[in-house]
């Protein structure tokens, strides 16, 4: 149970509420375990003698007793629930917030769907063993050695069939639980890859349709759900035999005692009350056993989930501050790539970039062109840090950016990412998602400068559109749109547009360009693009090959010198070449 004794500290604020729920628990124990005493008593003291008062007075107590006992279990449960609600609470936020906190190499590793069973079934798993803890392990304890203690001063004649019992029933525990927890461990591992399948069905069940791929699609998430089926049996399989097997235990128990109890009563050792007594702490006594047996499952669960939690709790951020590093207020925009080498292994063995040197000044734009895998993305994702490089250093305004706060250097630095990602809320609220107290005509402005004016226009509630998750209710060309008004909203000293007019039409991006030259005066961009007419302006281009930058030059000088952009260019725009759009 160690990855759960590591979440303590998320039941610590708790504590009071939680105390008082134990508190109650054992005196509701004690109240339970007074009611064999009374049974004892109103056989060997009343029926035995036949005395009515002693009968009615005890049965009497023993209502009262009960009725307090039923009293305190419901106050226990009200705060029990509460404990385990605001821990389950708290601990999902800490996950929230610790996902923020995460680089992009982070997220690379800890997919949606794990993060998604992390935070959903694994938290699920963790409250509920807070809930029983609460509930039943201390009851547990506190039963069997309350119960130990008045069944020896009962019958200790018939004692040493405990002294059988108890270690029996605990081996059989210890080996469930032995056996059950990497069963758990594998359940979860099972949803995780479930998650995952469903997570990519449901954001691309559009391109399913498209390909006619839904039998495919059915039975990868029939392959999944049945492999989540099957381990959940064998762990299902696996208790089911765990608790029959202790009742026969119990039973064996009972059998023993009244067998020899009974001897005892002919001989006189014993009366037939207390015989009676002893039975009912037998059970008492099992009973407690029977909980943590029951609870073999939840326990088990419980603690390959925390493990799990842990696991992301432990992360730590690949790309953080350093610890001198110092906030920037204003950058001029020299972005320069000395010597850079890049790996996603974190070694250049084997790198995504090799051997990049590039000077952009302020107010340059440096377009970036290359092959599907030749690393363009890679390259741009360097300068706001959401990796950093493997070797050599990237500098902005003579500054290693790992000398400067994470927080002050990407606020000055626009993103448009080639993944559009809109947020449900309205068109207004995407657009200035990253500058929240925007005012109004601001976000028309940036919204004109992107060509979305127009569209969002035509839109029955303009601005106050409401988005659909992940933007499902608009075109992909509208949501680049908005993803470009978004990062020009924050008025950023360098623009980086990570192909992000791809479903753009050729006019509309021509526009694009065209307000963007009168925005982005003395500033830097970085423009990634697959067509060449998008970058045949640009101060500079950059053509990657494999890594490495095969050419760098205007669109006149790489005409002239490069055969790859010559290539490219005569494919897309030269010779009866078709332009691409």
């Amino acid at each position: 149970m160690k990855s759960v004794q590591r979440l303590i500290p998320f039941v610590k604020p708790y504590w009071k509420a939680g105390l008082l729920a134990l508190l109650m628990l054992a005196a509701a124990s004690l109240m339970e375990l007074a009611i064999p005493m009374l049974v004892q008593r109103v056989i060997d003291e009343g029926i035995a003698h036949q005395d009515t008062t002693v009968v009615l007075n005890t049965t009497l107590t023993m209502l009262v007793a009960a009725g307090i006992g039923a009293f305190l279990i419901v106050g226990n449960s009200i705060l029990a629930v509460r404990v385990a609600q605001n821990f389950s609470a708290d601990l999902r936020s800490a996950l929230f917030r610790k996902v923020q906190t995460l680089s992009f190499g982070n997220l690379d590793q800890l997919r949606t769907g794990k993060l998604m069973t992390r935070l959903t079934s694994d938290v699920t798993q963790v409250q509920t063993v807070v809930l029983m803890s609460l509930r039943i392990l201390t009851r547990a304890p506190v039963m069997l050695v309350t119960s130990l203690i008045l069944l020896f001063r009962t019958a200790p004649q018939l004692a040493p069939i405990m002294l059988v019992l108890i270690p029996v029933m605990t081996a059989l525990m210890w080996f469930f639980v032995t056996k059950s927890r990497p069963l758990f461990l594998s359940v979860q591992q099972k949803l995780d890859r479930l998650n995952n399948v469903l997570q990519e069905n449901l954001a691309g069940v559009r391109v399913v349709k498209a390909f006619v791929r839904a039998n495919h699609e059915n039975a990868r998430f029939d392959q999944s759900n049945t492999a989540y089926m099957k381990d959940n049996l064998r762990v299902m399989q696996l208790l089911s035999a765990l608790i029959p097997s202790l009742f026969l235990i119990i039973n064996l128990g009972v059998v023993a005692a009244v067998w020899f109890g009974g001897l005892q009563v002919n001989v006189g050792s014993l009366t037939t009350g207390a015989v009676i007594a002893f039975v009912n702490y037998l059970f008492t006594t099992m009973m407690p056993l029977l909980m943590l047996a029951m609870m073999v499952g939840i326990l088990s669960a419980g603690e390959a989930s925390a493990g799990r939690i842990q696991e992301v709790l432990d992360s730590h951020p690949q790309v953080q501050n350093l610890p001198d590093a110092q906030a920037v207020a204003n950058i001029g925009g020299r972005i320069a790539f000395d010597d850079v080498c890049f790996s996603y292994a974190g070694n250049c063995n084997e790198p995504v970039l090799t051997n990049i040197n590039l000077v952009a000044e302020p107010g340059e734009t440096v377009a970036i062109l290359g092959a599907t895998g030749a690393g363009k993305s890679s390259l741009v994702h360097l300068i706001p840090r959401f990796y950093d490089v493997t070797t050599g250093q990237i500098t902005i305004d003579g500054t290693d950016v790992r000398a400067m706060t994470l927080d002050s250097l990407r606020s000055r630095i626009g993103v448009a990412l080639q993944e559009t990602v809109l947020f449900s809320g309205t068109v207004r609220d995407n657009i200035r998602y990253g500058r929240a107290n925007a005012t109004d005509e601001e976000v028309v402005t940036a919204a004109k400068a992107a060509q979305a004016h127009e569209f969002i226009m035509g839109f029955e509630e303009g601005y106050e559109t409401h988005v659909g998750q992940r933007g499902v209710n608009l075109s992909g060309g509208q949501k680049q749109r908005i993803a470009i008004a978004r990062a020009l909203l924050i008025q950023p000293r360098i623009l980086i547009l990570d192909d992000s007019t791809s479903s753009v039409d050729v006019d509309t991006e021509a526009k694009i360009e065209t307000a963007l030259e009168e925005l982005l005066k003395d500033r830097s961009s970085f423009v990634i693009a697959q067509r060449v007419s998008t970058v045949l302006n640009a101060d500079k281009i950059v053509v990657l090959d494999r890594g490495r930058i095969a050419a760098l030059g205007t669109h006149s000088e790489l005409m002239e010198s490069s055969p790859i952009y010559q290539e490219i260019y005569q494919s897309q725009l030269g010779n009866g070449g078709t332009q691409n759009g």
